[in-house]
């Protein structure tokens, strides 16, 4: 019924030796040559969000280079006297007239502009989906701990390249979202003005903020990504994949297409992702940086939104209250720096997470059979807990207008979002648990009774049942299939280390966080049948 989770023996003593195993085992130890020529792929829909990712970063370059040909990154001003005739005369930066002069001037310039910015948001959905497949489903577990990491630091990287990216045309919505980044920087303790210094090239807003967000945009980030896209396919490609359980896959197979087939799907899935990147560019504005104007430092854009992966720190500081302290004859802006905080360990503990489950729960065997969410209750709370303090977060950052549109007082929205980043998470997490732990109770059932067909039938002696379908052979199996941990057993008298460690395990694995699968005596005197 159950598999104990502790390791099956010491491993190494020395640290290095310990290192360099742990290395072997996350890289593989098959050459990549042989590898590939029998590399195999899970036929599953969840598996196309890392592609989709993939072919959108691809679109990226490809767009982001053509751009670059065009684009003028610096400071400098200048009357304009572009197609644009509400700005004709107006006195604008290098960086916006060149931006209006893509958009108006250049052949196929808008199409292009907005491309990129369409295919940046696909890509960062597209890449955080992706691990929340991972996460959700258990791909993180061993040997892929370091795939993990490796998207973990893409997503990162993703979401920076877009903070980047769309504060280069120096429009005055790209320069209020540059007083955000100002104003988090300054409340940084010590070297918080330093900092701000050094990006913006002195006092805000600066001469060379431009140029060298240009520079981390077309050249520093993306290179950074090419390597952990090559980074993350070589421990891809020398394991084999993780699969969902069912008939015929277990823990040293890969059932699914064949390279050369996948291929061919691949080459059509590409096109299709450009495909539609680009209809949304053509049919869909985006980030019309000529109705905002050029950015001026004594204005604010109002109703200002960033892109939607950085709203969750935008609301963040709009919710959090005014506060400020004095420590040591300095003062501590609490506003700007505990959001900063917040948002660092909120994906600090999303980035440790696989780590923290192996140790709780010291399971050292690799895993090459997926989970269902529903048999792992108490990871997949959290995971929805940490997507409802996003999503509640996200919704502060509309706060003004949420308020506009449906009437109310901004304050009223400001303190529902207050109360909610701490009740939301704790429901979403408990009745996360329920459901799944009666997702859990369901599949028991069918297995021990089989499916329910809706014929009602009348026994002799009066009563009435229903009649039940036996399940497949197939469906039995991957009922069935899932592993069920043991929790670590406590000792007397052990330290804190330990106790935390089995308090941890048994929160992930104890008896209240997941439903015993049927035993062998009791499907057979049930169902009549030996167990699948």
């Amino acid at each position: 019924m159950g598999d104990d989770s502790r390791p099956d023996g010491p491993g190494p003593g020395r640290t290095g030796e310990r290192l360099a195993r742990w290395m072997e085992v996350r890289l593989g130890r098959r050459r990549p040559a042989g590898s590939l020529r029998r590399l195999v792929f899970p036929d599953h829909w969840s598996f196309l969000l890392g592609e989709i990712a993939l072919y959108s970063f691809v679109i990226l370059l490809t767009t982001g280079t053509y751009l670059s040909f065009y684009f003028h990154p610096s400071s400098d001003l200048l009357v304009y006297d572009g197609s644009y005739l509400p700005l004709r005369g107006r006195p604008v930066s290098e960086a916006f007239d060149s931006t209006l002069r893509l958009s108006f001037d250049v052949r196929g310039g808008l199409l292009i502009r907005q491309a990129h910015h369409w295919a940046a948001l696909v890509f960062v959905a597209a890449l955080f989906t992706h691990m929340l497949r991972v996460f959700f489903t258990g791909a993180f577990r061993k040997p892929r701990e370091l795939n993990w990491v490796l998207g973990f630091l893409l997503l990162v990287l993703a979401m920076f390249g877009g903070l980047t990216g769309y504060d280069l045309p120096d429009d005055l919505l790209s320069g209020t979202g540059l007083r955000v980044v100002h104003g988090t920087l300054l409340s940084i303790p010590v070297v918080g003005t330093y900092l701000s210094f050094f990006l913006f090239g002195g006092e805000f807003p600066g001469d060379d903020l431009i140029a060298r967000f240009n520079t981390l945009h077309t050249l520093v980030i993306p290179a950074l990504m090419v390597v952990l896209f090559v980074a993350y396919a070589v421990p891809a490609v020398r394991h084999r994949p993780a699969q969902f359980p069912g008939p015929g896959r277990t823990e040293n197979n890969v059932v699914g297409l064949p390279l050369r087939v996948y291929a061919v799907k691949a080459v059509g899935l590409f096109f299709l992702v450009s495909g539609v990147v680009f209809f949304m560019a053509a049919v869909a504005q985006i980030n019309p940086v000529w109705e905002y104007g050029p950015f001026r430092p004594e204005q604010v854009s109002a109703g200002s939104q960033p892109d939607w992966y950085m709203g969750v720190a935008d609301g963040f500081l709009r919710v959090m209250p005014g506060w400020e302290i004095d420590l040591w004859g300095h003062t501590l802006a609490l506003d700007n720096l505990l959001p900063l905080l917040i948002g660092v360990l909120l994906f600090l503990a999303m980035g440790a997470y696989p780590f923290i489950e192996a140790w709780a729960t010291g399971d050292d065997r690799e895993h090459h059979l997926l989970d269902r969410p529903r048999n792992r209750p108490v990871r997949t709370g959290l995971g929805v807990a940490w997507l409802s303090v996003y999503t509640v977060a996200l919704t502060g950052a509309a706060n003004d207008l949420i308020a506009l549109r449906l009437h109310v007082s901004v304050n009223a929205v400001t303190w529902a979002v207050r109360i909610g980043l701490f009740v939301v998470p704790v429901l979403a997490y408990a009745v996360t648990v329920r459901l799944a732990l009666g997702l859990q109770r369901r599949d028991r059932d069918k297995v021990l009774h089989g499916r329910e067909t809706g014929v009602i039938k009348r026994l002799p002696h009066g009563e009435y049942v229903e009649v039940h379908e036996p399940l497949s052979q197939a469906r039995l199996y991957t009922l069935t299939a899932h592993q069920q941990y043991r929790p670590l057993p406590a000792a007397p008298g052990t330290g804190r280390t330990r106790r935390l460690r089995v308090g941890l395990s048994r929160a992930l694995h104890g008896p209240g966080a997941q439903v015993p699968k049927p035993t062998e005596s009791e499907y057979e005197e049930i169902g009549d049948g030996p167990r699948p």
